[in-house]
């Protein structure tokens, strides 16, 4: 996959965004010109992963001074457009972030705002290299083994998911750089199978070899030996080290404690909210429910059933062996929190 991959780019008047809601079947483009677009894509999941919705988000601010250019919006309308796109997925913390982000630069006009928008994106790639580094080496000495290792991780968390190379899939592109990387097991990640039809793509395109597996397959896998470690990434990090990330990813970090293989979460810092206290703070996005009841438009559940589609789940601090950013690694289940990186 060539490195300059780009799931978020800015064209000069609209955001480019590989859809990937038809991966890996397609690969297609979708110009976003205004603000009703960039907030249906951001929830519809054509654009996804906390820190890529968050680079959508940073540009969404210029896309919406644009269109107010275009059509006479006051400043009020403007900001009332902004924070239509903040408001989009309620619990990535990267999209409100990046948004109030920008908006410092509001007054000082559109080139400012696509400026410090540019410079979110590059920071991003940036610390992602630092992650995927500093995640390596820590891995690779906590495992202690003298073979390459089989790694086991959860939804998509690469280039489609951030501004660029990748978050877990970060760490598990600089292992496989290294040749420290036997295998990896992709959960499929339901029930938008971001798993089996993005990570897996990704893989693909590096040659990674790979097992894609059911979701409720992984705790066995990790179990029976034939996993080292687990690598995820976050949607949002408790200022205690709570973690959310895409729904079954706590199945395997309790696994992962059972037999005492890494639990390691990987995050750039803007995924941090001290603000939030404890995971039970966490707002849970409820995705719709014929997500669940249904597959590829048609029926699969009894007409009487309701369908329970929360889009993420909250990992305990203390099952967190790790928690990499593009500062280095905290052991959060020993004490460290996240805080402490921050001060």
């Amino acid at each position: 996959m060539p490195q300059e991959l780009r799931a978020v780019d800015w064209t000069g008047n609209s955001l480019a965004l590989i859809d990937q809601t038809v991966l890996p079947h397609r690969t297609e483009t979708r110009r976003i010109r205004d603000v009703d677009d960039l907030v249906d894509a951001i929830r519809r999941l054509v654009v996804r992963g906390a820190p890529a919705i968050g680079a959508a988000g940073a540009y969404g601010v210029a896309l919406a001074m644009l269109q107010g250019q275009r059509e006479g919006w006051s400043r009020e309308e403007v900001l009332a457009a902004v924070a239509r796109i903040r408001a989009a997925r309620p619990t990535a913390v990267n999209l409100m972030v990046c948004v109030d982000r920008v908006l410092t630069r509001f007054d000082d006009g559109l080139d400012a705002v696509l400026a410090e928008a540019a410079e979110v994106q590059r920071e991003d790639v940036a610390a992602n290299r630092a992650m995927g580094a500093f995640g390596a080496d820590w891995l690779l000495k906590r495992v202690g083994a003298d073979r390459p290792l089989r790694v086991l991780t959860h939804c998509n968390t690469g280039a489609l998911a951030t501004a660029g190379w990748g978050t877990a899939l970060g760490v598990i592109r600089e292992l496989h750089a290294r040749g420290r990387l036997e295998v990896v097991y992709a959960d499929e990640t339901r029930p938008l199978l971001q798993g089996s039809r993005l990570t897996a793509w990704e893989l693909v395109q590096e040659g990674i070899p790979h097992f894609v597996q059911a979701d409720g397959a992984a705790p066995g896998t990790i179990l029976r030996g034939s996993v080292d470690a687990a690598i995820v990434g976050a949607d949002r990090i408790a200022a205690n080290g709570d973690t959310a990330n895409k729904v079954g990813t706590v199945g395997v970090a309790l696994a992962c404690a059972d037999v005492g293989v890494p639990f390691l979460v990987a995050a750039p810092t803007t995924t941090v909210d001290l603000s939030t206290a404890t995971g039970a703070d966490i707002h849970i996005e409820l995705r719709g429910e014929d997500e669940v009841l249904e597959w590829a438009g048609v029926r699969t559940a009894p007409a009487g059933s309701r369908g329970h589609n929360p889009a993420f789940d909250v990992t305990p601090g203390r099952l967190v062996t790790g928690l990499v950013t593009e500062r280095g690694v905290l052991e959060v289940s020993a004490g460290e929190l996240p805080g402490d990186q921050l001060k």
